[in-house]
């Protein structure tokens, strides 16, 4: 396979030997260190030939059957196969293919439901609210007037009783639930009654459980949310990018939000890949994965607590770990540095209830690789080496160098 399909495998080099090499770089870097990056994983070889191919010279403003340039009669079949695939595949009456992002999701969602000072309730970003769930630096806190739920200090889940109260108190046009930080299930139903009592639209960002939820590893939010909003990556394995679901009552809302009113032209090789990636989730193998995902990440937690570091709510149901190294003596960012030159690849976060931060960790993308519950098992113990300082990064640079041989993202490269 190669990394960008072309007639000859070698062009790049040929013509940008600088670029070849960065590319090369790259692939060299995934494919010797542990990705657990959260929010990342390993698209699989077909989806990297759609973001490859000659859609991407496609100008596609609109939608199937109503484009505003010429020549879309192929990219449409392409984009109506990607909406069929994801309608099928989350149970929705409705699904918009087109936002470029996840944040492009969530902005389309307000720009469909909302108008600009409108009150929204959201996780709030100390405990793992999205930047669109109100920061100030971000469109969602300058054009919306938002208030921020938490979650129980002994717990580490969502306040209930809060989120109930400021719903009362504050009458929001819009409830949003989601988390960039949350191992444990949302109670969608929950949610949904207090959008209810208080005439609220229900808005799920549903970024990061939504491949778990493709692969019957999580519950759906589609039942339950008015809107929700994903991304086509992580844990669900495509292209990077965004999507919405709806019902059809909001359909051609959420899809003028989408186009004219916050985005141009479609990224058609990314629709197609979108495509390529739901008709994945759809097969049985993907449902394997999925499970295998959750099952990586929960034994990785009961690791990490047998070494003496403690985990957010306890453990984790989904493929998400939030872990506070301070029991080993180590503070959240001096930690991931001492992993990342391990060859350990993560993210820190806030800690809720807390000034320190603590490590996010994904089983997403090494459960792509093939690994399984003993390959977590060693990396948890590599992990408290590490941060104990009882053996040289060099060594477990090469056991992660051993590890990652015999589990290659792309076999054959």
């Amino acid at each position: 396979m190669a990394l960008t399909p072309t007639l000859e495998a070698d062009v790049l080099r040929r013509q940008d030997p600088e670029m070849a090499d960065i590319l090369l770089g790259e692939l060299f870097r995934q494919s010797t260190t542990l990705q657990l990056i959260a929010a990342e994983n390993f698209t699989s070889p077909a989806v990297l030939t759609a973001l490859g191919s000659p859609l991407a010279n496609k100008y596609a403003e609109g939608y199937p059957g109503a484009r505003y340039h010429g020549g879309c009669e192929v990219v449409d079949v392409a984009e109506r196969l990607a909406v069929d695939r994801a309608k099928a595949l989350f149970g929705a009456e409705h699904a918009n293919v087109q936002p470029h992002s996840g944040s492009s999701a969530v902005l389309a969602a307000y720009a469909a439901l909302l108008r600009p000072g409108d009150t929204v309730l959201a996780l709030g970003l100390p405990y793992g609210g999205h930047l669109t769930h109100g920061s100030p630096a971000n469109f969602s806190g300058r054009w919306f007037d938002f208030v921020g739920y938490g979650v129980e200090a002994e717990t580490g889940l969502v306040d209930r009783e809060e989120v109930r109260v400021l719903a009362r108190a504050h009458r929001p046009k819009a409830v949003v639930c989601g988390s960039i930080a949350a191992p444990r299930h949302i109670d969608y139903a929950f949610f949904r009654e207090v959008a209810d009592e208080v005439g609220a639209y229900l808005i799920a960002d549903a970024a990061h459980p939504i491949g778990l939820v493709a692969g019957g590893a999580a519950p759906s939010p589609v039942p339950y949310a008015d809107v929700v909003c994903a991304t086509t990556h992580k844990v669900l394995r495509g292209p990077r990018g965004g999507m919405i679901l709806c019902g059809r009552e909001l359909a051609g809302r959420v899809d003028r939000a989408v186009f004219p009113f916050t985005q141009g032209g479609a990224q058609m090789h990314a629709v197609a890949a979108k495509a390529v990636a739901f008709g994945e989730a759809a097969r049985p193998a993907f449902a394997v994965y999925a499970h295998q995902v959750v099952a990586n990440a929960r034994t990785l937690a009961e690791r990490l607590a047998d070494e003496g570091l403690m985990l957010v709510t306890g453990g984790t149901d989904t493929h998400m770990l939030i872990v506070d190294p301070a029991p080993l003596g180590v503070d959240g960012r001096t930690a991931r540095g001492r992993l990342m030159a391990a060859g350990l690849v993560m993210d820190t976060c806030p800690l809720p209830h807390s000034e320190a931060r603590g490590l996010r960790l994904g089983t997403a993308a090494v459960t792509t690789q093939g690994m399984g519950e003993p390959e977590m098992e060693r990396i948890a113990a590599l992990f408290a080496a590490v941060l104990r300082e009882e053996t040289d990064g060099t060594q477990v640079r090469a056991e992660v160098r051993e590890m990652t041989g015999r589990f290659p993202p792309y076999p054959g490269l």
